[in-house]
């Protein structure tokens, strides 16, 4: 259950930073306040899978899953290019993250 609630946080991290990006520097109040509140629901869910999972395994785990979505959704939803040297850096974030998660005792 911890790694469920983990991927959760995870997927609301990409959200915020999403949602960030659309308050366009928090100019928009709607999606200032969307923002803070996917921010803080991101962030509870954290601590509720750190109460089992190690501190270093869950936040590299949630940093990742918000980069590689935040990665995904810019190049898929905002036309960020997708060159090589950028894919393959993704590669290697995904790459970590599996091995974090092997390496994991839960």
């Amino acid at each position: 259950m911890p790694w469920i609630i983990l991927l959760i946080a995870g997927l609301l991290e990409v959200g915020w930073s999403y949602s960030m990006k659309l308050s366009q520097g928090f100019t928009r109040p709607g999606m200032a306040v969307i923002t803070l509140v996917l921010m803080f629901a991101s962030v509870a869910l954290l601590s509720l899978a750190m109460r089992t999972l190690p501190l270093g395994t869950a936040y590299t785990v949630w940093t990742g899953i918000g980069a590689i979505g935040a990665f995904v959704l810019g190049i898929t939803v905002l036309g960020e290019a997708a060159t090589p040297m950028r894919l393959l850096a993704a590669l290697l974030i995904v790459a970590g993250l599996l091995l974090m998660k092997m390496a994991s005792p839960h």
